[in-house]
């Protein structure tokens, strides 16, 4: 057995035994996954998961910065290339190491998989390499494994991608024109229009403004592709937009101000503070634009993005090189809250990766503002101690219904369920623990357990 059955409950019995009966309430409960970097096109065009290796190790940056780590080049890996030319010996590699990932949540997330998806029982290392490889492989040839069925096998209600408000959409289309009905929607993430140190600033503002027929050398003209761009997006369902800043900041120029410096962003003149300024007051507008259109807002500041500029050069974006930063909320949104702060039908989540602000300035902001809800925690903390701490930080301020329940954030498809298994065993530790000091009654611990793992990511995604 890779995974007990009553992993991450407490150790004390009693509190276990009521942990374990809160659980039992919410296993089974249908997933949203309203927040993830799955392909559309896996969806669309349904065909077989190629390889283990291509399945586990390429795409998921908490399995190759491990290894790199610990001296495994991204070359052995094969990181970058369209098709693996020798997948077995990636995969060797892989089980070599996979001791690195003891006491690490990808540990929990992959030996779920392994168990639960693909049966097997023996745990992997260099010796069983050859059998996980070929068990996964013959199973991944079958009609039970194409991604569509495991859409269903995982009980998924939602599945929301991350795109980029150039993509054509293609894949989302054909999937509305097909006769399989699972409900796969896009994001809007501007990232690329929005942010001038991303790769190809202006070319993308100027094809951004070719998709929507507009003049986008014009500070009007671009904020009309963008509404045209996020039309397209809300057409095939989309209900949130995501926004990947360096930090929370947000401005509220005048309209002068704000022209002005557009021009300079378009030209390429403007200097690091001016292209931070751009950023913050681009902010401001997409929070202006939801509340004109109903997609919600997620903020998902405070990661140094790109930290090893060799690894950068050499293979691009999101080769597992982001580290986290220290993040201020109270004085950087200030500008956009003066706004919109009291807005009841905009929905801004709000996360982090600094743990530091979780109770000192996250908890207070949305257990006060309308507009404001909090994202679990994300990325580096979206582990059993990390949302552990999130809910001892911030229910105390914010409660629980200023909270969005889960989403997974992940590029490894196969790791979806394990991840939301995960958070429903701690959310139901923690809840049991309330329980047993007597503070909360063992009927409403229920109902809460029952909105983190499903009502309240609907409501707060407007799904």
């Amino acid at each position: 057995m890779l995974i007990h059955p009553e992993r991450l409950f407490p150790a004390d019995p009693a509190t276990r035994k009521i942990a374990k009966g809160l659980y039992e309430q919410v296993r089974s409960l249908p997933l949203i996954s309203p927040h993830g970097h799955t392909h559309a096109a896996w969806f669309a065009r349904n065909d077989p998961f190629p390889d283990p290796a291509k399945l586990f190790v390429q795409p998921d940056h908490y399995v190759f910065r491990m290894l790199y780590s610990q001296g495994v080049s991204l070359e052995e890996l094969e990181i970058g290339q369209e098709n693996l030319s020798e997948s077995r010996k990636v995969w060797g590699i892989f089980a070599k190491h996979y001791y690195l990932f003891r006491g690490t949540p990808t540990r929990m997330w992959l030996d779920f998989a392994f168990q639960e998806l693909f049966g097997l029982e023996e745990r992997l290392r260099e010796r069983t390499a050859d059998l996980y490889f070929d068990t996964i492989s013959e199973k991944l040839s079958t009609p039970e494994f194409l991604p569509r069925a495991l859409y269903e096998r995982f009980h998924l209600e939602v599945l929301a991608t991350t795109d980029s408000p150039l993509d054509s959409l293609d894949h989302h289309k054909a999937i509305r024109d097909s006769d399989w009905k699972a409900r796969i929607i896009p994001t809007f993430r501007p990232d690329p229009v929005v942010d001038p140190d991303f790769d190809g600033f202006a070319e993308n503002v100027a094809r951004l403004g070719e998709k929507a027929g507009e003049d986008t050398s014009s500070w009007n003209g671009y904020l009309k592709a963008l509404r045209f761009a996020r039309d397209r997006f809300r057409e095939l369902g989309c209900t949130a937009t995501d926004h990947g800043h360096p930090t929370a900041r947000t401005a509220d120029l005048s309209d002068g101000e704000y022209a002005a410096l557009f021009r300079r962003i378009v030209a390429g003149t403007a200097d690091a503070q001016g292209k931070e300024l751009f950023r913050a007051q681009m902010l401001t507008e997409m929070a202006r634009m939801s509340l004109e259109d109903g997609l919600v807002m997620q903020i998902h500041p405070g990661s140094a993005r790109n930290h090893n500029r060799k690894l950068h050069e050499k293979y691009g974006r999101d080769v597992g090189a982001d580290i986290p930063t220290r993040t201020g909320y109270v004085d950087a949104l200030r500008p956009l809250l003066d706004r919109y702060g009291n807005e009841r039908d905009l929905t801004i989540i709000l996360f982090t990766l600094d743990e530091s602000t979780y109770s000192r300035e996250l908890a207070p902001l949305a257990g006060h503002y309308p507009c404001l809800r909090l994202g679990p925690p994300w990325w580096f903390h979206d582990s059993p101690e990390g949302m552990l701490r999130f809910r001892e930080h911030v229910t105390e301020t914010a409660g629980f219904y200023n909270t969005v329940g889960f989403n997974d954030d992940t590029r490894a498809f196969l790791s979806i369920p394990a991840r939301h298994d995960m958070a429903r065993r701690m959310d139901c530790s923690f809840l049991a623990k309330l329980v047993v000091e007597h503070r909360l009654e063992e009927d409403e611990a229920v109902e809460v357990a029952r909105d983190l793992a499903y009502n309240l990511v609907k409501k707060a995604y407007r799904l």
